[in-house]
C-alpha cells in the first residue's frame, strides 16, 4: 500500500506539473482531516509521510500557551504550567506531540482524500501563478471585467485575479463585464479565495503610478511627485518638484498640448488635476496648492500645524471650493491645517489674539497697556520670549532703557516659574487611573490638568473638538483617546 502511495504521488506530481513535496503536503493533510473523524472537538492532528518509503504516522498536538491567557480550545491548547510537566524545556507558541493511532489509508473515503489532494494541488498552482506575476514587479494591474462578486468587481489578468472593491472604485464609474480595466495593486492577501490581490482605482498611488508612466522624466529622476490628494473622480491635486533647474516640472507633467495629464483625467473618468509646484517652505506651498485662488496674506501657527489664510471677497468661494472641495484637497496634499477667512474675519481673530496677549502681559509682567502693546509691537507674542530673548534685541527697543529692559525679564522669569510651580500641582491632582490610560504622555497629562481635566471620567466626558482644542491632537487620535477613556463604561454594562 506504501508503495501505491508512492506511484500515487509520483503521478499526480507528473500530471499536475507541480514538486512531489507539494502532493506529500497534501497527502499529509488528507490523512491527518480523516484521523480527526477520530475525536470529538477541535483537536489538532499532525500526519508525517516518509518521502522515501511511504511509510507514516500520525501525532495529536497541543499548542502550549501562556498561563494568564488560559485554554481558548482545550481540545488543542495546553498551559505552560501543565505543558512542562510533561516536556521540561518547553516554550510558549511550541507544540507538545504525542503519538497516536494512524488511519489506514484503505479507511480514507477515496473522494474526500482526492478533493483534498486536488484542493491543495489547486492552491500550490495559484500560489505559483501569484508568485510569478508579482515578481514582475507592476505596480498596476491591467485586466478584463470577468464578474461581479457582492458588490466587488473581479479583474482577470492571464489567470491571476484580483478583487476591486466597491469601496476602492471611481463613485458613478460604470464597468461591465469585459471591459478593460486599471488598478493599483495595494495589497495581496492570500486568505482571500479566488482572488487575492486587492486593487484600487481611488487611492492617491494610483495616480501617482499613472503619472509615472505617462511622464518618462519621473522615471528619469528629473521629476517628482511628493504628495497627492484626490477627491476621485472629481478633482485632485498633485505636488511636483524639478530636481533639474531646465525641466519645468508643471508644464512637464502638462505635456504638449495636455497631452499627459488628458491621459491620466480620461483614465480616472474625468477627474480634473490641479498641478502645484512643491516648497519645502509650507506657506508657499499652501500658497500653491489653494490655486487658483489668489491668497493676500497668511499666518503659520507651527504650534498647531495650522494656517490662517487671508483672501479677498472675490476669491473666497474659489478657496474653499464647492463644498469645502479645494481647501479640503490643499489640507490632505500639505498636512497642513488650512484656515480661510475673509480680510474681516483675519482682522476680528488678530483683534482677539492682541487681546488677550495685551492682558496676559499686563497680568503676568504687572506693566500698564501702553508697555503690553509696546512689546506686541516689537513682535513678542509670549512671556517665553520676554525672558530669554537675547538681551541686546530687547535693548535696541527705543521705548525700553536697560533698567526696564532687566525688570521686565526679571518680571517674566518669576511669573514662569510660578506658572511652572501650578502647573506641576495641578499634574499632581491627576488621578493614577487617568495617568495610565493607554496613548497618555507626560505632555498631554500637562495639557488635560491645565484645562482641568484630572480624572478619567473628566476626559470621557469631552467632545472630540473640545479634546483637540486642549491637546492640539489631530481628530482621529483625539477620537481614539476618548474612546478609550470610555472603555470602562461599556464594561460595567456588560
Amino acid at each position: 500500500m506504501n508503495r501505491e502511495l508512492l506511484m500515487l504521488v509520483e503521478a499526480i506530481s507528473r500530471e499536475k506539473n507541480v514538486e512531489r513535496d507539494v502532493v506529500f503536503n497534501a497527502v499529509e493533510a488528507a490523512l491527518a482531516q480523516s484521523a480527526k473523524k477520530l475525536y470529538e472537538g477541535e483537536v489538532d492532528i499532525r500526519v508525517a509521510v516518509d518521502r522515501e518509503t511511504g511509510n507514516y504516522e500520525t501525532f495529536r498536538r497541543w499548542l502550549v500557551v501562556p498561563n494568564e491567557a488560559g485554554l481558548q480550545n482545550p481540545d488543542a491548547e495546553e498551559l505552560l504550567m501543565d505543558a512542562k510537566d510533561r516536556v521540561e524545556d518547553v516554550e510558549i507558541g511550541e507544540y507538545i506531540e504525542e503519538g497516536v493511532e494512524s488511519v489506514p489509508i484503505g479507511r480514507i473515503g477515496a473522494m474526500a482524500a482526492k478533493q483534498v489532494i486536488l484542493q491543495k494541488i489547486r492552491d500550490a498552482e495559484r500560489e505559483m501563478l501569484l508568485n510569478d506575476f508579482m515578481s514582475r514587479g507592476d505596480k498596476i494591474f491591467a485586466g478584463t471585467v470577468k464578474r461581479m462578486d457582492k458588490g466587488d468587481i473581479i479583474v482577470e489578468s492571464g489567470r491571476v485575479e484580483g478583487r476591486l472593491r466597491r469601496s476602492e472604485m471611481i463613485p458613478k464609474e460604470n464597468l461591465r463585464n469585459g471591459d478593460r480595466v486599471r488598478a493599483m495593486i495595494m495589497e495581496v492577501d492570500l486568505t482571500l479565495r479566488g482572488a487575492p490581490i486587492l486593487l484600487s482605482r481611488s487611492a492617491p498611488e494610483f495616480m501617482v503610478e499613472l503619472f509615472r508612466q505617462e511622464v518618462p522624466e519621473i522615471e528619469q529622476g528629473l521629476l517628482e511627485i511628493k504628495t497627492c490628494a484626490r477627491d476621485p473622480g472629481s478633482r485632485a491635486k498633485i505636488a511636483v518638484l524639478s530636481h533639474d533647474k531646465r525641466v519645468d516640472p508643471i508644464g512637464t507633467c502638462v505635456g504638449v498640448r495636455g497631452t499627459r495629464v488628458n491621459a491620466v483625467t480620461n483614465e480616472l473618468a474625468g477627474e480634473r488635476v490641479d498641478i502645484v509646484l512643491w516648497s519645502d517652505d509650507p506657506a508657499q506651498f499652501v500658497i500653491g496648492a489653494l490655486a487658483p485662488a489668489n491668497v493676500s496674506s497668511i499666518v503659520v501657527d507651527e504650534e498647531k500645524h495650522a494656517m490662517d489664510v487671508v483672501v479677498d471677497e472675490e476669491n473666497l468661494a474659489i478657496a474653499i471650493g464647492r463644498g469645502g472641495q479645494n481647501v479640503r484637497l490643499a489640507s490632505d496634499l500639505t498636512g497642513w491645517k488650512i484656515n480661510i477667512m475673509d480680510a474681516d474675519e483675519s482682522a476680528q481673530k488678530q483683534a482677539q489674539e492682541t487681546g488677550a496677549l495685551r492682558q496676559l502681559f499686563m497680568e503676568k509682567l504687572d506693566v500698564d497697556e501702553e508697555i503690553a502693546d509696546i512689546l506686541i509691537e516689537e513682535g513678542f507674542a509670549s512671556l517665553e520670549q520676554v525672558a530669554y530673548v537675547p538681551i541686546e534685541e530687547m535693548r535696541e527697543i527705543e521705548a525700553f532703557d536697560d533698567d526696564t529692559v532687566d525688570e521686565l525679564r526679571a518680571r517674566a522669569k518669576d511669573a514662569l516659574l510660578t506658572m511652572d510651580i501650578a502647573r506641576e500641582e495641578s499634574v499632581e491632582s491627576v488621578s493614577q487611573e487617568l495617568r495610565d490610560l493607554e496613548g497618555m504622555t507626560s505632555e498631554l497629562i500637562a495639557k488635560l490638568a491645565g484645562a482641568g481635566v484630572q480624572t478619567r471620567d473628566d476626559l470621557a466626558d469631552l467632545a472630540v473638538d473640545e479634546l483637540i482644542e486642549i491637546t492640539g491632537q489631530p481628530e482621529e487620535q483625539a477620537r481614539a483617546l476618548i474612546m478609550k477613556a470610555r472603555e470602562h463604561w461599556f464594561a460595567g454594562q456588560e
